[in-house]
């Protein structure tokens, strides 16, 4: 298993594993929260390859100041179960440290809330809603 930043030539593959994930209108929300993300710190998409070269996971990840958060973490149902989505989260963790982040969230909708009790299982503390997520930002942000 390889861990990575996404590449342009991903797309198709990690919206496939969107789509076996979540629901349709999430994917459409996701695919523009990538596409912002993808403008301003390509290094924060992260997918997982295999062995093979088959993207079977990918996470979304933005830093505010010094708050990270976490998105759109799918994982292909094949690989699920296998530390694929760990490997993933850790390695965003610590992408958004290097970029200043000392307290991590995890935004999830009605989409990801089926991952709560993964995020939990790996210690991870910090929810906010993805309806409330502009509030937070902007609480957080420095003028």
């Amino acid at each position: 298993m390889q861990l990575r930043s996404f590449r342009l030539s991903d797309v198709h593959d990690v919206m496939n594993i969107w789509h076996l994930n979540a629901e349709q209108e999430s994917e459409k929300e996701t695919l523009a929260g990538m596409s912002e993300q993808l403008m301003r710190d390509p290094q924060l998409v992260v997918v997982a390859e295999s062995d093979e070269g088959a993207v079977v996971g990918a996470i979304v990840g933005s830093v505010d100041g010094e708050s990270g958060f976490y998105y759109c973490l799918a994982v292909h149902p094949d690989y699920q179960h296998k530390k694929v989505g760990s490997q993933l989260v850790n390695a965003l963790e610590e992408r958004l440290r290097e970029r200043g982040a000392t307290q991590l969230f995890v935004t999830v909708d009605d989409g990801t809330k089926k991952l709560t009790p993964f995020y939990k299982k790996m210690g991870i503390k910090g929810y906010t809603s993805a309806k409330n997520e502009k509030d937070l930002i902007i609480s957080n942000c420095s003028f």
